[in-house]
Formats: structure tokens, sequence, C-alpha cells
């Protein structure tokens, strides 16, 4: 043995140990495949996230106001006969107002359908509205329609809402996105910053990706849905058949949001009903998904929805919903005795300040 192959104290080196190398080793695989995964799944949904700002309201005075506009996260260039979606409505005059987080263990996200007739219909009125309120401290959900009919003072901040009162769902045609949440957090006290939102053919085609949904359908309810699935086949050549049988049965995502749409049957109030019963059924049947299905679903609705919500909050959110299923609640807005019916033009006109206590107290108890 040479001189060179002893250390300093003239004795044999020792062996190194490998155990080290292959620590690093694997911490590196870990890093790597938890990098590639978040690329993967910022990828996917880069095509559903929109970029909607959210400033403070001290900020909102100094603004520079642009022509309005519209933004988007996924394909709204081709027709909805093409599979094309309707745009995001984004004014830059009316960013989301700034609203801190009540409750850092409840999280409220306004989920909302237009009642738009193709892709470039976006500056139209929104067809329906819930909050989706996200307990993780109760492990519950509640589920919340805030009737459309609604009478409110339309603005971004007190010191700039309307003085006279239109429908809650003109909020989104006058002022897009921004504007009808401020409205909603003014007019409800509110903490609302995330939205996510559908037209016709992107509700109906998620209800579809979950393989449909059971609805219990009433005899005088078929007629009704097959009218507006007639409507529906003009827009979009869809080809789902009409409802022939009343009873429960397993609803695609046309038939269902046809059914969802029936107003002058009853009421209103039923209708709101009834969007809730499908949004009910399609978390339920999600959450009996295996893991890996959940996951494909999550794969395969990117780009379908628009939503100001990045791919990590998209899989936080909705794997925060799958762990509170099993504790829904329904709610509407306004309460029963909160409001009367004004003729001329028809709308709700509620007790502003005893509703929002009383939704407040729903949410986030006393």
């Amino acid at each position: 043995m040479s001189k060179h192959d002893r250390d300093f104290e003239g004795n044999s080196p020792r062996k190194k140990s490998k155990a080290p190398q292959y620590i690093v080793r694997i911490f590196a695989a870990i890093v790597g495949l938890g990098v590639g995964f978040y690329l993967y799944w910022a990828y996917l949904f880069g095509g559903t996230f929109v970029a909607v700002p959210i400033v403070s309201k001290e900020d909102y005075s100094t603004i520079d106001i642009e022509q309005n506009s519209s933004t988007t996260g996924g394909d709204v260039t081709s027709s909805w006969k093409e599979g094309g979606h309707t745009r995001l409505y984004y004014d830059p005059a009316h960013p989301i107002i700034e609203v801190k987080q009540k409750d850092p263990d409840i999280e409220n996200i306004l989920v909302f359908g237009i009642d738009a007739r193709g892709t470039d219909d976006y500056t139209c009125r929104t067809d329906c509205m819930m909050v989706l309120s996200i307990n993780k401290r109760e492990n519950s959900l509640k589920l919340i329609t805030l009737m459309r009919d609604t009478g409110v003072y339309i603005g971004d901040t007190p010191d700039t809402l309307g003085t006279r009162l239109n429908k809650l769902n003109s909020a989104y045609h006058y002022g897009g996105v921004g504007e009808m949440i401020n409205t909603i957090n003014i007019t409800f006290g509110l903490d609302i910053q995330r939205f996510v939102m559908f037209d016709f053919g992107s509700a109906a085609e998620i209800i579809d990706l979950c393989g449909g949904v059971d609805i219990d359908i009433k005899p005088e309810e078929l007629s009704h849905a097959n009218r507006y699935l007639d409507e529906m086949y003009t827009l979009d050549n869809n080809t789902s058949p009409h409802l022939t049988n009343s009873g429960l049965q397993t609803l695609d995502g046309h038939q269902a949001v046809a059914w969802m749409r029936i107003r002058y049957l009853d009421s209103d109030f039923v209708r709101a009903s009834r969007q809730r019963t499908v949004a009910t059924a399609l978390m339920k049947k999600v959450n009996e998904m295996s893991y890996a299905a959940k996951l494909q679903l999550l794969n395969d609705s990117a780009g379908v929805f628009e939503t100001n919500m990045r791919s990590t909050d998209i899989m936080r959110v909705a794997f925060n919903c799958f762990d509170c299923i099993d504790h829904l609640e329904e709610h509407r807005v306004p309460d029963d005795g909160l409001y009367e019916i004004q003729n001329d033009p028809w709308m709700m006109k509620i007790d502003f300040a005893t509703q929002k206590q009383k939704l407040n107290e729903y949410i986030w108890g006393e």
C-alpha cells in the first residue's frame, strides 16, 4: 500500500458509507416528483385560471379606468356547437375589492352560472348564484342560494352603491364578476374572494364527466324539461334524448341542466331548490369515486369552467369538500319572512340588516 493510500495518521482509509448518498437521492427524487406534479397541475389548470385583480379599498379609488373588457382561461373562440364556452365578463373599472377572511377555518366561494346564449354573449345576467361555505373546523359544507330576483343596491364599495334597487342577477351585467362579488359582500356581509363560473354547456360537461346525476323527476316536470332541452339543441347541437319517464333516474348533463332551468311550472324558489339538488347530487357522486378517479376528474375538467383559483387552490378546495361532504346543508337567501314582493318591477325587497345578521350567524355562528 502506498503512502498515498493512508491517511495523515498512517492508517488505511475507511470505506465511506453510501447511506447518505441514498438519502440524498431519495430526497431529490421526492422533490422532483413534487415539482413535476405541481407543474403538471399548473399546466392543466392554466386553461381554467383567469387573472381577475383583487385590490384594497384604498387602491380602488386610484385605479386607472380602462374600457370594458373580458378575460378568459379557456376556449372562448370556438362556438358552443364547436365545443367552446362563454368567456368570463370582467370590467377593469370593477375589480374585486379585498375583504379579509373572517375565520381562517371557514372559506366562502361563489359558484355561479350565466344566462348566456353563445360564446360572445358574455355581458349577460347570472342565472344562478350559490355560496359554497366550507367549514374545516366542523368538517361541514353549506350550499346557499342567493335568489337572483333579490333587490339590492349595486356597487363596489359602500360609497359607490347605487340609489335604486336592482335585481341581484343584473350586477354581473352592469359591472362583471368584480361588481357582482362586491355587491354580494356589501349586501350580506360576506368575505368572498374566489369564484367558479359555468355556462349551460360547461355545467353539462362537468355533469357528464361525473357520469350524470340521479334525480327523481315528477310527471309534471317532463314537458317543461324537454322544452328547455329543445332550446339547448339549437344552441350547441347536443344529442341528449327527451325525458320520457318520471321517477328516479340518471340524467346526463344537458338533461340535468334543462331540469334545473324549469321555472314557470312552480316558482323560482323551487327552481333554486332544483339547482341545489343537482349540485348536492353531483358532489356526493364525486365523493364516492376512488382517489384516482377524483384526480382524473380534476384532470378532465381543466379548461371546462372558469375561476380565479389557481391549480393548488382548486385541489385544496376540492379535497376539503370531499372531507366535509357527509355534513352538507342547504339554505337560501332571502329567508322566509325577511322579504316582501314588489310587483313592478317584480323583485324581492329584503330587510337588509336582519338578513345580513341571520346569514352571518348561519355561516359563522354566534
